[in-house]
């Protein structure tokens, strides 16, 4: 039922849109042939609009993936590197946020461990709201940083690594069966602000998947009983897209689409010293306005990286998307 709205909500948009543009090529005819200088502005403004309506449900199209509407988790994880990478991971995740909360999506702080003199060594949030993993998830992979280090007394330029990973929250009428031996469970202390009873109880919880090596934790909550539950959801939740990224594998084999698919790649670098740069090295796409890009402004770098896993538009004409 989920689906079958989904698909007649897009051709209703599909069909309203065609509509209006006939009106608007029918109206701009009208008013050239009586010269009417200002109707023809009225008309002209018009399917400059429905042009960027256009645009909009082709992205949307790209969001049709088996969990492209779900809810996800993003992970961010600082890279060898100490206090400059702990930093550059708390840059990353605050960038996330702006992103999530400029686009009207709820977030939920599920776990943080700060870094030993700045940042953070890793932090999980969860984001809610419609196609949420299916924008982000064009977003997993390693970011790279370059700038003259705030940490450097003698101001030299570091690069610095954070790998960001991410994966959708699951519909509970998936069976995803893990059993109790499958796994190691351990309680701790929570680290951080939080209360005292949040900070003097071990109730924060990690998960360890043996046969995987996959590791979910979970601190936000009071009780050991509601932070085992998020972890077991997070667990399940990873597995899932493993059997998704197994598809996909599946799907390039057929096709003899030649698609790194795993995490743990390059996919972007951040450069603000010597010069001032953000580049995606999948698409090409490129920011010469780092700062807004750190402040959230990601659509473009986005929208390409959808475009080019379905093989949609070519790199030159995605550069102008924004």
């Amino acid at each position: 039922m989920r689906e079958r709205q989904r698909l007649e909500e897009s051709i209703s948009s599909v069909r309203k849109l065609d509509s209006e543009l006939s009106d608007a090529l029918g109206l701009l005819e009208l008013a050239e042939g009586d010269g009417d200088a200002a109707m023809v502005a009225d008309a002209e403004k018009s399917i400059a609009a429905l042009h960027k309506r256009a645009e909009d449900l082709r992205l949307q199209s790209m969001l049709s993936g088996e969990a492209d509407g779900n809810d996800t988790y993003l992970e961010v994880h600082a890279g060898a590197g100490g206090t400059e990478s702990q930093d550059w991971a708390e840059i990353l995740m605050r960038m996330y946020t702006r992103w999530a909360e400029s686009h009207g999506y709820k977030l939920e702080y599920l776990e943080e461990s700060e870094g030993e003199g700045a940042g953070i060594k890793s932090a999980t949030i969860l984001v809610k709201g419609k196609n949420a993993y299916g924008w982000l998830k064009t977003e997993a992979g390693v970011h790279r940083l370059v700038r003259i280090s705030p940490f450097d007394a003698n101001a030299r330029r570091h690069t610095s690594f954070a790998s960001v990973t991410v994966f959708p929250v699951i519909d509970q009428n998936i069976e995803i069966e893990v059993e109790d031996k499958d796994v190691r469970i351990d309680v701790y202390r929570a680290s951080g602000a939080g209360g005292q009873h949040v900070n003097k109880t071990e109730s924060a919880v990690r998960i360890t998947h043996l046969s995987t090596g996959i590791v979910v934790q979970c601190q936000s909550e009071r009780s050991q009983h509601q932070n085992r539950e998020v972890c077991w959801n997070m667990l399940r939740a990873k597995l899932y897209e493993i059997e998704l990224e197994k598809k996909k594998a599946e799907t390039a084999a057929h096709i003899g689409e030649k698609r790194d698919i795993g995490w743990g790649h390059q996919i972007r670098s951040y450069v603000l010293q010597p010069y001032q740069l953000v580049k995606d090295l999948r698409t090409g796409v490129e920011s010469r306005a780092p700062q807004d890009v750190l402040d959230g402004d990601l659509d473009p770098f986005m929208a390409a990286a959808l475009a080019q896993a379905i093989g949609g538009k070519p790199k030159e004409e995605i550069k102008d998307l924004d």
